[in-house]
């Protein structure tokens, strides 16, 4: 899988890609992930990527000639399978999506910022757009690194033990069950019997049971989606 992220701050996102899962993944040949700059498009003399909205108004807009330019680069290169743009009127993000994008070979993803990008970009060249929530942030950086680790995460090979994945919370529409460790007892609080019991029948059911639980005690919405 390749992933190409365009920013106009693209250092934001550096040190994301650089540990944990999604640094062992790029090790492994899993995944690239390469980061391009916007500012290396433009053909303006400060190197400007912004300008002023038509109509009026407070902030700016990122500009068209520049996106486009490093999209139609980018695009000439390779067949990519989804050109996402990160923007609050975006599908919401959950876990069915991150699986539906662990299948694509190459993306794109378009970091917004300002006030958003030229509406003609997204006409053209946007397949997908993607919300990580309901509120604002600066730039569509967080929600690109967000995304990009739900979906590196599920590739083979990517963690350990591929089951975990599969095992994670809204896989299967529930949360996740509650979880413990060694030792056994901790100041009084003590794990589960049935966890300790070494039957993989009866500790697979009340895992189930627990889970159902969680996610009507914390988050019945997705037991109505």
């Amino acid at each position: 899988m390749r992933i190409d992220i365009i920013s106009v701050v693209p250092n934001l996102m550096s040190s994301f890609f650089e540990h944990s899962i999604c640094k062992r993944a790029a090790n492994a040949g899993l995944v690239e992930v390469v980061l391009h700059d916007l500012h290396d498009f433009s053909e303006k003399k400060h190197k400007q990527v912004d300008d002023y909205p038509f109509g009026g108004g407070a902030g700016m807009v990122i500009a068209i000639e520049p996106l486009t330019k490093c999209l139609d680069t980018l695009m000439a290169e390779r067949t990519y399978d989804e050109v996402i743009f990160f923007s609050p009127d975006g599908l919401v993000f959950k876990q069915g999506l991150a699986n539906q994008l662990s299948l694509c070979t190459n993306m794109i993803f378009i970091c917004g910022h300002y006030k958003g990008i030229d509406e003609r970009v997204r006409e053209k060249y946007v397949t997908k757009e993607i919300s990580i929530g309901d509120y604002v942030l600066s730039g569509g950086e967080l929600a690109a690194a967000v995304c990009a680790d739900a979906i590196i995460r599920l590739i083979p090979g990517a963690i350990g033990d591929e089951m975990s994945a599969l095992t994670d919370s809204f896989q299967d529409g529930l949360l996740a069950p509650p979880v413990y460790t060694r030792p056994a007892s901790f100041q009084g609080m003590d794990v589960p019997e049935i966890l300790r019991s070494g039957n993989d029948k009866l500790i697979e059911a009340w895992r189930h049971e627990q889970a159902v639980q969680r996610t009507m005690q914390r988050r019945p919405d997705l037991l109505t989606d």
